[in-house]
């Protein structure tokens, strides 16, 4: 029986390089480029491969991705081709701080975060409810729900349930060792989101659009 391709995925800044570097050090083959190289966001590196980008286009490479590991953001996750079976880590994480970490990686590419913040929150929320709701009815795919917030607050427990998914076959001590506390530097406040991407205008929008919005988004801070 063939093996499953891995694939980490969230939206960004939820904590997906984060798992990536997880999952290496427990043992797992990474599929990745290394063209975005780590900056002040990602000072470990941001593991992605170029051709994820280019899903739609091209899923050829997909085949020779069997056990190894790869990192997509989420929006992606439909263009998986249907004759492969996956096992997916979903990373999850409040979206005031996902927000708020997008909105300083705009600012270090010298773009405007602009206004309707909270616009583009709720975006991200229909698009969370209507991936996980398609992800359950997937029969190829086996999800792992991971949540970066309490990764940081217990990482121990977190470690532990990560390995059984993986049918307890990954070194559980140097995944624990691999976690920098010190990174989780967008702690959610107790005060009114701010904006974390440019102008989005509040309009009635079907779901089409409403992917086309996120779509340009990620598109901007550069992950599709």
């Amino acid at each position: 029986m063939a093996e499953p391709v891995i694939v980490v995925s969230g939206l960004p800044r939820s904590g997906t390089s984060m798992m990536m570097r997880l999952l290496e050090a427990g043992g797992l083959e990474v599929i990745a480029d290394n063209l975005r190289q780590a900056d002040e966001d990602n000072p470990n590196g941001y593991y992605e491969f170029e051709r994820v980008k280019s899903l739609k286009e091209d899923r050829t490479w997909l085949y020779h991705a069997q056990g190894k590991v790869v990192k997509m953001v989420s929006m992606l996750l439909y263009e998986l081709p249907s004759d492969l079976g996956y096992k997916i880590v979903f990373m999850r994480r409040d979206l005031d701080e996902i927000c708020a970490s997008q909105r300083v990686m705009l600012g270090r590419k010298g773009e405007e975060p602009g206004s309707g913040g909270e616009e583009m929150s709720k975006l991200y929320s229909s698009h969370l409810l209507e991936i996980e709701s398609w992800l359950a009815k997937q029969q190829n795919m086996e999800v792992l729900y991971m949540n970066y917030n309490e990764i940081m607050e217990n990482s121990a427990v977190s470690v532990e349930e990560i390995n059984a998914f993986f049918d307890n076959k990954l070194s559980v001590d140097r995944m624990k060792s691999v976690v920098d506390k010190s990174l989780y530097r967008q702690r959610r406040v107790h005060a009114p989101a701010a904006p974390c991407c440019g102008p989005v205008q509040q309009e009635n929008r079907d779901r089409d659009q409403e992917r086309e919005v996120i779509e340009a988004h990620l598109k901007s801070l550069g992950y599709m």
